[in-house]
């Protein structure tokens, strides 16, 4: 007796997908996107181990929900279960740590970023991007991660008009943080 597919009518006599090119579609997905998911996470989350378990629920949620892999919004799809396993993580994070646990730090490594960037810029540019509202920093973090204006007012339904206002408003912001606090380094380079 043949196996019925729940996405065909038993009559239908077009094969459907097979699990094989389910599998090999999923891999490229995998490929092309882990990347990108996992250095959201890791932004966002601040600790290489919690963002590898965020990525991988992501792709787990993915895979469970089985996307059409040739849709054009599969990137923002993606993303949207990156915003929403990253925020059941922040709102399940504890303020305090039992102090057995010290044993067990993290490794603070450098990340390609912090070697490219420098630890000072770095630093300074998280300083200012926390000191944006939180709708401006999740639009500066989704850009840097990647994502188009309209990918992210997707993800965060709100007009592309919306997102680019936000967007300039935010850069603005920054520039103007960042000048400051260049200004101050400069005046104690000279003073």
């Amino acid at each position: 007796m043949p196996v019925l597919s729940r996405n065909r009518p038993p009559h239908a006599t077009t094969p459907g997908p097979t699990p094989s090119t389910d599998q090999a579609a999923f891999a490229r997905l995998y490929g092309e996107f882990f990347d990108p998911i996992y250095w959201y996470c890791r932004h966002r989350l601040g600790d290489v181990q919690a963002a590898e378990d965020a990525a991988s629920l992501v792709f787990a949620n993915a895979l469970a929900a089985g996307p059409r892999y040739d849709d054009p919004s599969l990137r923002s799809w993606l993303f949207g279960i990156a915003h929403n396993v990253l925020a059941n993580a922040l709102r399940g994070r504890r303020s305090w740590t039992p102090l057995d646990t010290a044993f067990e730090v993290a490794d603070r490594g450098p990340l390609p970023e912090e070697v490219v960037m420098g630890e000072d810029e770095r630093e300074t540019l998280l300083r200012a991007l926390a000191l944006l509202p939180a709708d401006q920093r999740r639009v500066v973090e989704l850009r840097m991660a990647g994502l188009t204006g309209s990918e992210i007012a997707r993800l965060l339904e709100r007009s592309p008009a919306a997102v680019k206002m936000l967007q300039q408003r935010a850069f603005t912001q920054l520039r103007a943080v960042l000048a400051a606090e260049r200004g101050g380094e400069e005046a104690d380079h000279h003073g």
